[in-house]
């Protein structure tokens, strides 16, 4: 047998073993990007910053203030339309409808009235999309063809008062939810194949913030912030390591992820300002110790991010600020009020993004030297409370109605 293959065909794998691999690269296929860090996995940043981004295509997909995720050349949308809630898969390359998932759905009411659509975004992983809505109710759907694979409510009719924000979190063949109310409530680990409950603690439940997953050694650990604690659970077994106060007072909120780097933990919330932990293990136990806190400047609806050993946010206050992240002391925080606490900073490679809820594009420069604006786009009429999604040379953003895909020379 001839085991020699022809040198036509070898190109031909290369060349789609190559454009399998940069679709992967490109990937954002949950809340915060693939490490949910705020960084993309690649994203081609141009060396000037046109005067103009180029709008490719635009679709509307309902109401909702969940975040796309992108995976293999599709972009997931979590959305209200009508009565439903609604999971829209598009092509990346037109905006067209691939398929669409539509369940009833409990009407948005009270105070958050003026936000009916989800506020949690999606995850995919291992063929799969899970979603979570409003009143807490988990769907995993096959990514390809949209079929249901299994719907649930972990926790049936309960959650915060401004309801579920939590985005899914999969890892190890689960989907970690954050569900439930602040009083009857907590994480819960179903298996992603058979929505089977793994594991449950519930030991206090959550506001808006979603957890992260943190590696120490041979452990994986949960990190999350739940009504009034910043806590630490086994991924293995939903077992407590650690719960410390992080108590909101007056009209402040837990809805920042924490932010991990190596053993240590960054949280922060209104009120209370920034603080740093490490976490260790002693003998058996996890612990998480304080390392500073800087008491000036907290962030509300905002995920701050880390590069380079700096940490830049949008404050509670609505300006952009830049922290030490070894030391927590403050290095810089701009003048300008950009939005009312609402907003999402991401890592664009050699600069910073931020898209707060007024629907400006701001680009600017990271650096200790102080705030450095590089470019200002208008992408929406305002309603802009997605973070932006970065994905090779495009830009996904989510106002109140659209998705809009923008390209970069």
């Amino acid at each position: 047998m001839n085991r020699h293959r022809p040198r036509s065909f070898v190109v031909v794998v290369a060349l789609l073993i190559g454009i399998v691999s940069s679709g992967m690269a490109q990937d954002w296929p949950q809340w915060l990007g693939p490490n949910r860090d705020g960084k993309p996995s690649q994203f081609n940043a141009p060396e000037q910053w046109p005067a103009q981004l180029t709008q490719q295509w635009q679709a509307v997909v309902g109401a909702g203030d969940a975040t796309p995720a992108v995976v293999g050349g599709m972009v997931y949308v979590f959305s209200r339309i009508g009565e439903e809630e609604v999971t829209t898969c598009l092509r990346l390359s037109d905006g067209s409808v691939v398929w669409q998932d539509k369940y009833s759905a409990m009407a948005v009411q009270g105070p958050a009235s003026s936000h009916p659509g989800p506020r949690s975004s999606p995850a995919v992983a291992e063929g799969k999309v899970v979603t979570l809505g409003v009143t807490g109710v988990a769907s995993c759907l096959d990514a390809a063809s949209g079929q249901v694979l299994w719907r649930k409510a972990p926790y049936l009719d309960a959650f915060p008062q401004f309801y579920t924000a939590s985005s899914p979190l999969i890892t190890n063949g689960m989907a970690i939810l954050q569900v439930g109310a602040e009083d009857n409530g907590g994480l819960v680990a179903l298996d992603l194949a058979t929505g089977d409950e793994k594991w449950k603690w519930a030991g206090e439940g959550p506001q808006y913030a979603s957890p992260v997953r943190m590696a120490l050694g041979d452990r994986e650990i949960v990190v999350a912030l739940t009504s009034k604690s910043f806590i630490g659970v086994s991924a293995a077994d939903g077992q407590l390591l650690w719960q410390l106060p992080f108590v909101p007072e007056g009209r402040a909120y837990n809805a920042s992820t924490p932010i991990v780097s190596g053993d240590q933990v960054i949280i922060s919330g209104a009120g209370r300002g920034t603080m740093a932990f490490r976490v260790a293990t002693d003998g058996g136990a996890v612990t998480a110790t304080p390392l500073w806190t800087n008491t000036e400047v907290a962030v509300q609806f905002n995920t701050p991010i880390l590069k380079d050993g700096l940490l830049y946010g949008l404050s509670n206050a609505g300006k952009l600020f830049c922290l030490k992240a070894d030391t927590g002391d403050t290095v810089w925080v701009d003048d300008n009020v950009r939005s009312r606490g609402f907003g999402a900073v991401v890592d664009a490679g050699t600069a910073l993004m931020a898209l707060p809820d007024n629907g400006d594009l701001i680009v600017y420069g990271p650096g200790a030297e102080g705030f450095t604006l590089l470019a200002t786009y208008k992408v929406a009429e305002g309603g802009t409370y997605a973070a932006p999604v970065l994905s090779g040379s495009s830009i996904i953003t989510k106002d109140q109605s659209a998705v809009t895909l923008w390209s970069l020379p």
